[in-house]
């Protein structure tokens, strides 16, 4: 059963906390600025991604996009490039889009209210409450993972988060407990003592300043317990074959729609594969089906594993000889003849890195299929 804290309670732990955050907060470049673009990348990028792995990418991303209006001027080619190995690409995608929408329809300026922000196509909720309180001082409370960890072992609640009517009240809870003199300050508070203190593993709970208010570390002998995991799913595992089509030391590669998983980004055409279904069949069909190619398949390359959010692939990889046809494309939006030290200027998804490596390191353009058949 959820707990509630009293009107008394609140000022001392909004208190306990700000001073913890001063003194104890991580120096990070997107802390020193309050440029509001500047803020705003860096929340997007930090969505369900380490903040390790945010620092390899943020200063080199303002630095190519130094502004919102560079950064709308962009091609998203570019954009989605900058973006590669940072996963969740719909994150670049709508990060670009936004910068478009804010450059035509607001003079180049972010809006600092949340609601007009939230209008925006490709901001979101999250997004517009941390860059309305964090860049404008907004009384808007951000619910991201670590302050759902905080809030339901703080108040002891015993439900699933993601459910509709628990996730309302979480909401709910992050916005009373919210200090409105300071909520970018307390947002980022609430946010770094989940990411340092109040951990999915092993919480430092001697170590947090509201402590003396967390129902959890009072009541429970392992407050880690919550907030409550929802039922684990059976992750899918679907086996894909992937071409690398060969012509005169070009190799093929296509553009992926925008919409969906992995949008707009190149990949080396490849298909789903069925039960009973070999690779070397199924590349040789898809390719004459879905691109208007016919090849003959050769040597198998390379074999990746790669997981998703949602599901897992193993990718069987084949030098292909190109041997007749036009491009002609039903699924993919856009596709190259390039020559291999050329992909590195394409934005790649990670498995499709991975193949890029190989190439890169290992290149021999001889297939056992000839040209002559």
């Amino acid at each position: 059963m959820a707990s509630t804290l009293s009107e008394q309670q609140l000022s001392p732990l909004r208190q306990q906390l700000l001073n913890w955050f001063a003194e104890e907060k991580r120096d990070l470049p997107w802390r020193k600025t309050d440029e509001p673009y500047a803020i705003w990348v860096s929340e997007v990028m930090l969505q369900q991604t380490q903040t390790r792995k945010v620092l390899e990418y943020y200063d080199r991303f303002l630095q190519k996009f130094p502004s919102i209006r560079a950064l709308a001027r962009a091609e998203l080619d570019d954009v989605l490039k900058a973006w590669e190995g940072l996963g969740y690409y719909a994150r670049a995608r709508n990060l670009h889009r936004a910068a478009k929408e804010i450059v035509a329809s607001h003079g180049a300026k972010i809006p600092a209210d949340y609601d007009t922000l939230c209008q925006i196509n490709g901001i979101g909720p999250y997004t517009a409450a941390a860059v309305s309180s964090i860049a404008f001082g907004q009384p808007k409370a951000v619910v991201d993972g670590n302050v759902i960890r905080v809030l339901s072992r703080l108040l002891l609640i015993d439900k699933n988060p993601k459910e509709k009517s628990t996730k309302a009240s979480i909401s709910e809870s992050a916005q009373r407990l919210l200090d409105t003199t300071a909520p970018g300050d307390f947002n980022e508070a609430m946010m770094e003592l989940g990411a340092t203190i109040c951990t999915p593993r092993k919480p430092k709970c001697l170590l947090c300043p509201i402590s003396d208010f967390c129902q959890a570390y009072q009541k429970l002998e392992d407050p880690s317990r919550l907030p409550v995991k929802p039922p684990k799913r059976n992750v899918p595992h679907f086996n894909l074959a992937a071409a690398l089509i060969w012509d005169e030391g070009f190799v093929f590669i296509n553009r992926r729609q925008e919409n969906g998983l992995l949008g707009g980004m190149w990949e080396f055409p490849g298909v789903k594969l069925e039960n009973g279904q070999s690779p070397q069949e199924a590349i040789k069909q898809e390719m004459l089906e879905d691109i208007n190619l016919e090849v003959e398949v050769g040597d198998f390359f390379m074999e990746v594993k790669h997981a998703y959010s949602h599901f897992k692939i193993t990718l069987h990889v084949y030098h292909c000889l190109f041997k007749d046809g036009e491009p002609r494309l039903t699924t993919a939006t856009d596709w190259r003849w390039v020559k291999p030290n050329e992909l590195k200027y394409y934005a790649f998804a990670t498995a499709n890195k991975k193949v890029i490596n190989k190439l890169e390191a290992e290149y021999v353009p001889a297939l056992r299929a000839s040209r002559s058949g």
